[in-house]
This record gives C-alpha cells, structure tokens and sequence, in this order.
C-alpha cells in the first residue's frame, strides 16, 4: 500500500503535504469556533443573535457533536466507495462553501442562512477529518516507531492552525465584525485544498477508491473474517474510544463555559491592552506545539528504558491532568458567587488550567490517533477513525450541554460547576488505570 521509496528510516513527503492541508482545515474550524458561541449570546443590537448562554450551549454542544458523529459515515464511505483522498476533497469544498456561508449569514443576521452553513460544515467535516488522519498511518508499515511520531508531527500541524486560526478569526470577528471573522476561516479552508491538490504526486497510491486501489495493489487486505486477535484489539479500540467521551466532555468547555469565563468573569487588561475573549482559544494551541515536541522526545527516551507507558496508561494519565486543570479554575472562582453576571479573576488560572488541558491532551488525542490506525485492521481504517472521532463528538455534546444539563450557574456557582468537572475525569482516569494490564493483553503486542 506504500511507495517502495518510503522508506521506514525517514519520513516520507506525503506527511508534510498533509501536515499543511490539515493545518488550514483547523485553522478554520478553530477560526469558527472560537467565534461561534460568542456570536450566538451577543446582542442583536451589537450584530449577534441575542440567545441565552443555554440556548447557545445546547448549540455549540449539538454542532461540535454532529460535526464529529458524521465522520463514521464518511469513514464508511471512503473505506468502500470513494477512497479517503476523494472524501478529503469534497469535505474541503463544502467546509469552504459552508464559512462563507456564514460569512454572508452574519453579516445580513439571517439566522437560516446561518444554519444553513453550520449543515454544511457538519458534513463536510465527515467527509474530511477521518480521511486525512486514516492517510498519515497508511505511509508506514506495521511495527515502524516513525508511525507514533508522524502523527505527533501530523498533530503539531492541527494545533498550529488551531492558533493561529482562534487569533486571527477571533480577532477579525471581534473588532470588525463576525462575518469578517467567519470569511477569513473560508479563506484558510481554500488554501487547504490548494495544497492538498498539489500534494497528489507525492500521495502515491494511498487513499486511492477501493476498485482502483485493488487494481494497483496486490497486497491490499481481502475481506476475510476478523481473527480472535484481530477481535480483541478492536475491542481495546473502542473502550479507549469510550474514555475519550469523557476526555473530550471535559476539554470542550474551552469552546463553551470557558469561552463565557474568559469574557465575562477574567480580568482581561494586560498593560492598557484588552485582549480579546476568543484569544484564549489559542493558549491550549500555543501549549501544544511548544510542548510537543517535549512530549515526542520524552516517550523515545522512556521507550529506550522500557518504561514507556502503554497507551491505555496514557490515556488515564490525560485524563488525571484535564480534571487537575479545573482544579486551578476552582481555586480562581471561589470568590464569585452564585448568579454573578460579571467578575475580574486574573487571566492566570485559565492560562494554568490551559497549561494541564493541553498536557492531558498530548498524553490522549496524538496517541489515540496512533493506536486506532496501529489497532485497526487497513480495511477498516477509515470506519474506525469514523468511531474514534464519534467518541469525541459525543464529548463534544456534552462539552457544550452539561453547562445547562446541570443547570451552570444558575443552580450552582462557577466553583462548584468546576469542582463537578474536576471529579468526573479524576474518576474516570483511575478506573482506566485499574483496567489497563488487561488491555495491554488485549493489543497484543501493538506498542
């Protein structure tokens, strides 16, 4: 399935062409999401469409949910009918067809033309993210170490246009206007697919339609039943997959009750400077690609001792670190009482609660990414990454909803609202920790 000239000592071009094409496809996303909650609580008469923080919640939580449950049929699809690189280019146009929707939907306040992008964004989302990731491992053999660190590097490339994606959409949205904002993450979803286009020699014939593959390709798989081991380590897939609701339920209040936090409840003067609420979005991003590398070289270095954790350990270390993170967020809300509409806390518990989201989810979401392709058999690839991001749909949802699920700061004041999203994945870390030996047995060898 591979070039003869990819060879396992280095990595191959291919992950550098879709390093960048997925780098602007999240600075799109994040450009948007960074924008969309607020845009949707900010009074009519300053542009916005006026709806209550729960209202806006329950939104934010259903278009992140659906934006992510989608991929399992665009996995689908790809696997057994159009091939990832022809799934990737048709999410790309209609996520690029969608912001400008939005784009044109703010600027006229037209709440159905507004819609009408989100749907579109949803689906082409489907299309797009599990396709571009199932790629990245199909350019290295099984057992190479180089698979680990392309999807670190593949990662590094999500976060980086995650950063600059919330500093620039958020800050043209803010100041200028939120069509202004939501243009600019159409801009960045075209230069994807501008690179993408251009990145077809060097994809070989990876992602090619199922037909055509197996023309190319004697060694592709047939469909033969799934073996017992086979079995059990799809087994450990979709339990890893289960933990990570709770991961990502967690990690997405960045887009939602934090986002709220930052704009109303956080001291935001920095030397007569007021930064911008939708700024914020971009600390987790910074964090990533300062830390990843330092994460990268810290598990070669234990791999070489032989202690490396396993990936079910991991995971359970991820989730210890974001419910550690709430813990500053509680400490730093303790004085505003319940009902509050307004509050100065300092700028610094988001940044350190930031600081452990961000090392949580480089112990999870790049190590997830590698697992599922590392875990999965290649003709399932696409299906499975469509499971792994429904998993972190469904935490998306909650991530949106639990706020008014539980009745926010209505019924309970910021520190308690925090303090329940400390215990929930403190809880849910050490029961995976409990489980992990068996899951290691289950993987069978997959490192």
């Amino acid at each position: 399935m591979i070039d003869a000239t990819n060879s396992v000592e280095k990595h191959p071009a291919a992950l550098y062409w879709l390093f960048f094409t997925e780098m602007w496809e999240r600075f799109s996303y994040y450009g948007m999401r960074a924008l969309l909650i607020l845009y949707l609580t900010t009074q009519l008469v300053k542009g916005g469409l006026g709806w209550s923080d729960d209202d806006a919640g329950q939104m934010y939580g259903i278009y992140t949910a659906a934006s992510y449950i989608i991929t399992i049929l665009g996995g689908y699809l790809a696997d057994k009918l159009l091939g990832s690189r022809r799934s990737v280019f048709i999410g790309g146009i209609l996520m690029a067809l969608a912001q400008f929707t939005l784009s044109a939907g703010s600027g006229m306040q037209n709440t159905a033309l507004f819609f009408v992008g989100l749907f579109l964004l949803v689906i082409g989302n489907g299309f797009f993210k599990p396709n571009i990731s199932s790629m990245v491992g199909q350019f290295y053999p099984d057992g190479s170490r180089l698979k680990d660190s392309a999807y670190t590097i593949f990662y590094m490339g999500i976060n980086i246009g995650a950063f600059i994606g919330s500093l620039i959409c958020g800050g043209l949205g803010e100041v200028y206007g939120w069509q202004y904002g939501f243009g600019a993450a159409g801009v960045g979803m075209v230069l994807g697919l501008v690179i993408f286009y251009f990145a077809q020699p060097a994809l070989g014939n990876v992602g090619l339609a199922p037909k055509a593959q197996a023309e190319l390709d004697t060694n592709v798989e047939t469909k033969t039943p799934l073996t017992a081991v086979e079995m059990q380590r799809l087994a450990v897939a979709f339990i890893l997959s289960f933990f990570s609701i709770v991961f990502w339920g967690s990690f997405e209040q960045a887009g939602s009750t934090m986002n709220i936090f930052a704009a109303r409840y956080t001291d935001r003067n920095l030397g007569g400077f007021e930064v911008p609420a939708t700024w914020f979005q971009s600390v987790n991003a910074f964090f990533i690609f300062t830390l990843a590398p330092l994460f990268s070289l810290l598990w070669v270095a234990l791999d070489k001792r032989n202690i490396n954790p396993n990936g079910a350990v991991k995971f359970a270390i991820g989730l210890l670190l974001v419910g550690l993170g709430f813990g500053f967020l509680v400490l730093g809300s303790g004085d505003i009482e319940k009902g509050a509409t307004s509050a100065s806390v300092s700028m610094t518990w988001l940044v350190l609660a930031y600081l452990f989201h961000t090392m949580g989810e480089l112990c999870l979401s790049p190590v997830g990414l590698s697992f599922i392709n590392k875990l999965s058999p290649v003709r399932l690839a696409g299906f499975m990454f469509g499971i792994w991001f429904l998993a972190s749909g469904l935490g998306n949802y909650f991530g949106g909803a639990v706020y008014s699920i539980i009745g926010g700061t209505k019924n309970y004041s910021y520190s308690e609202f925090f303090s329940f999203m400390l215990v929930v994945p403190v809880s849910a870390g050490l029961l995976l920790l409990l489980i992990s030996p068996l899951l290691k047995k289950w993987m069978h060898g997959v490192k």
